[in-house]
This record gives C-alpha cells, structure tokens and sequence, in this order.
C-alpha cells in the first residue's frame, strides 16, 4: 500500500501503516504514513494520514543488532502474520537535550505484506522504556 503525500522533501509515495489499535497518547489515529527521512538511515517519520502528527521511529537494528523482542502469536495473527512471517521493529525515537532516547518495552511491529501495525507493550523488564542511543 502506497500514500501520495504532498509535503516538501517528504517521499512521493510512502507505505501506509494502519494500526490495529491506536499507539498509546495518539488515539484516535490509526491510520499512518512511514516516510524515510533522507541522510539518516533507519529513521523514519511516522506521520498521520488525517492530521499533523508526526512521531520519528529508528529501525530495530540501528539501534541495537541484539535486540529481538518475541512478538506474541495473538499480536502476529492480529496483523495477518504467520510464524514464519519476517515483521519490521521499530521503536520511538525522543530527542532531548542529552541525546536522543528510545523505547524497547513498546516496539511498533509492521508486517510488510498487510501494511497492519501494532505497538507491543512488552512483559520483558529488561527491556527499558527510556534507553539512550549510543549510550549502555
């Protein structure tokens, strides 16, 4: 699935990302463009088809190769994914004044072939909400 958008600099034609449930603080919106931003691979632009909200997200592993959070059976099904189905991570992406900071509790998967998303909250304690890029 492929978005026109008509904003400068943004690619022409982006993948639509429709969330199966709204991301926690942006509901009611759960119908999204994933724009790559340009010179920084990895990150992307995860903007609202309705409205002007937009949240960056970094491709799992430019953050770290290790990370691999187990996505759970109901959440593949919920997207059309089977078990041996490849699913994109990603994670949100918060610049601050110490650097920018990601959030491994709550990845955002994508099943590529549907174009259904959704934001895993994970049980997983050793995965921190707030972890700083570069930093350990």
């Amino acid at each position: 699935m492929t978005a026109t958008t008509a904003r400068a600099g943004i690619e022409p034609t982006a993948p639509v990302i429709e969330f199966a449930a709204p991301l926690l603080g942006l509901a009611p919106h759960t119908t999204f463009t994933l724009e790559s931003i340009a010179g920084a691979d990895g990150l992307h632009a995860l903007r609202t088809t309705d409205a002007d909200v937009r949240l960056f997200v970094l491709e799992a592993p430019y953050v770290d190769r290790a990370y691999a959070p187990k996505v759970p059976a109901s959440v593949r099904a919920e997207l059309g994914a089977s078990a041996g189905d490849a699913l994109q991570v990603l994670v949100v992406a918060n610049p601050g004044e110490d650097g920018v900071h990601v959030n491994l509790r709550a990845p955002i998967v994508v099943h590529p072939g549907t174009g259904r998303a959704a934001q895993v909250i994970l049980e997983d304690q050793a995965y921190p909400i707030r972890s700083l890029l570069g930093g350990r």
